[in-house]
């Protein structure tokens, strides 16, 4: 029988959190499907978190070689992705990612022929090799006599992204730099659009289990039509559970708890075990959600005790030190902040500061 703190259980189970059974970035990546990376250093640690052993630089390091990869690939907004899954899923979900800008595209003067001919000139800038920061393919835009500004340039990388021309170089310094995918990434195999969406689908069930075909829509920026065609096909291979007025769909030989195992964590903002579901009731009472998720769909770093969001925190980065200042919503026991101060310890560890916590 499914209880939300049972549902709350086998999300941490699944996502990794609990006893993950991985050991690099890409891994993990390619487990949940894709990774929300809209803040970068949350979600480098997004990633670290879920590797008992990892560091900042174990991630920044795949980012450089290229083993993940950072781009618009969902809803839209900034993702991590494995650098093998780029193409297939790419090309599944960039037709909904474009549809939605057309609008704004109109308004900004940008049309097919714009598109193509910005196209033509980041190639150029960046064949052989080239890794550019987005101001500097803007001044080659520029040169080619097309108005730029952050706006234009937001839906120019954007197409160039969608129509797999690009993928994230290496950073420097605090900036992203832009490749050619095809120089940067090695062939992978593609899918058909049926392939495609089983295969999202499947990732998405089995990595962030228990979850409705509303909350893979949600997560994936599928229509929920084309959402209920992808779990029709892989149907086989899961149960389902009701709960409410919910299914929630799960693999077959998931490890059913007896129990629930106490933990606590410091999530970062945008952690997938929060922004992946449209209902998140089994983890988000509804009285703490205005102070956890804005207006504007900004999801705040989390603090989870047993499955459970129990306040917010904050990090203040300083030379050799982290000052991390937890919000709690309630009381918590005296064994859950020595649970929140062993987290933020080993936050520490992954950017290798002293911790201090208000």
């Amino acid at each position: 029988m499914l209880t939300p703190a049972i549902i709350a259980q086998l999300r941490l189970q699944n996502q990794q959190i609990l006893r993950s059974k991985f050991a690099t970035p890409q891994e993990i990546v390619a487990w949940h499907g894709a990774k929300q990376a809209q803040d970068y250093t949350h979600a480098k640690w997004a990633i670290g978190l879920r590797l008992p052993e990892a560091t900042d630089q174990t991630i920044e390091q795949a980012i450089d070689t290229g083993t993940i990869l950072r781009t618009h690939i969902m809803r839209p907004t900034w993702h991590f992705v494995a650098a093998q899954d780029i193409r297939w899923m790419m090309r599944l979900t960039a037709p909904q990612i474009v549809r939605l800008g057309l609008a704004l595209e109109r308004d900004l003067g940008l049309d097919a022929a714009t598109f193509r001919r910005t196209n033509d000139v980041i190639v150029k800038a960046l064949e052989g090799g080239h890794q550019r920061t987005r101001k500097e393919l803007a001044e080659a835009i520029e040169r080619a006599g097309i108005m730029t500004n952050s706006s234009r340039m937001v839906y120019i990388m954007f197409r160039a992204e969608t129509e797999l021309l690009v993928c994230n170089g290496s950073r420097r310094g605090k900036e992203q730099t832009y490749a050619l995918l095809d120089e940067r990434i090695p062939p992978s195999p593609m899918l058909t659009r049926e392939e495609a969406l089983a295969e999202l689908a499947r990732r998405y069930f089995t990595s962030h289990a228990p979850a409705t075909v509303q909350d893979f829509s949600w997560w994936s920026g599928l229509k929920v039509s084309d959402a209920r065609v992808a779990l029709d096909m892989i149907k086989s291979e899961l149960v389902s559970m009701p709960m409410d007025h919910l299914t929630y769909w799960m693999p077959k030989d998931l490890d059913f708890p007896t129990n629930i195992e106490p933990s606590v964590h410091l999530l970062p903002a945008f952690d997938e075990f929060m922004v992946s579901y449209k209902e998140r009731g089994a983890s988000l009472d509804p009285s703490f959600a205005a102070n956890t998720i804005t207006g504007n769909g900004i999801f705040k770093p989390i603090v989870v005790v047993n499955g459970r969001i129990v306040g917010i925190w904050s990090r203040t980065e300083k030379k050799d030190a982290v000052l991390i200042e937890p919000q709690l919503f309630k009381d918590v026991s005296d064994a859950e902040k020595e649970g929140i101060a062993k987290a933020a310890e080993r936050f520490g560890r992954f950017l290798g500061k002293e911790i201090l916590i208000k």
